[in-house]
């Protein structure tokens, strides 16, 4: 059952067909480079040992799109999951994905309408779901997004700036 306040939006069909023949794996880099940036600071170090080698992936339904991923040494790796099923699966449209985001729509009220859907492992799936939902979703919010960019790619590239200082007033 729909929310009725939820508009019930689609990708078009064209537009669909396009991004469904899209190569899986540049999408899946940028996928993991947004989730290094934005979301990894905010994980429980539990959480991401229990994801440690799992393989997993977000499919937009709506859109044709996959991303699959895993988590390795330390940070979200592109993957490609080409010979057999991730270990877990996320599916739903676009919009879904979006109303889950923004909290304007319950996960538990959207997979009991089979507008998300979870395959694979349940247990990592609960986990997955449960770790989501205790992250203030103000990380998402663009300003903030931002600024944890800006911040990463300083802390990043202070190393390299510090070095080459040290190389200049040491000669």
């Amino acid at each position: 059952m729909q929310n009725p306040n939820t508009p019930a939006y689609r990708i078009p069909e064209p537009f669909a067909r396009v991004l469904g023949h899209l190569p899986r794996y540049p999408g899946s880099v940028l996928f993991v480079t947004g989730l290094n940036l934005v979301l990894t600071r905010h994980l429980h170090p539990d959480t991401l040992h229990m994801l440690e080698g799992r393989s997993l992936r977000i499919h937009v339904a709506d859109a044709g799109l996959r991303f699959d991923y895993t988590w390795r040494d330390g940070a979200f790796r592109a993957a490609r999951h080409e010979q057999a099923e991730p270990d877990l699966t996320f599916r739903a449209d676009a919009w879904d994905f979006h109303c889950l985001l923004q909290r304007s729509e319950d996960p538990d009220t959207l997979f009991f309408s089979r507008r998300l859907v979870i395959e694979g492992d349940t247990e990592l799936g609960l986990m997955v779901k449960n770790t989501l939902d205790s992250i203030d979703m103000a990380v998402f919010q663009p300003r903030t997004v931002l600024r944890d960019v800006l911040t990463t790619l300083r802390h990043r590239l202070r190393p390299a700036s510090l070095s080459a200082q040290t190389n200049q007033t040491g000669s």
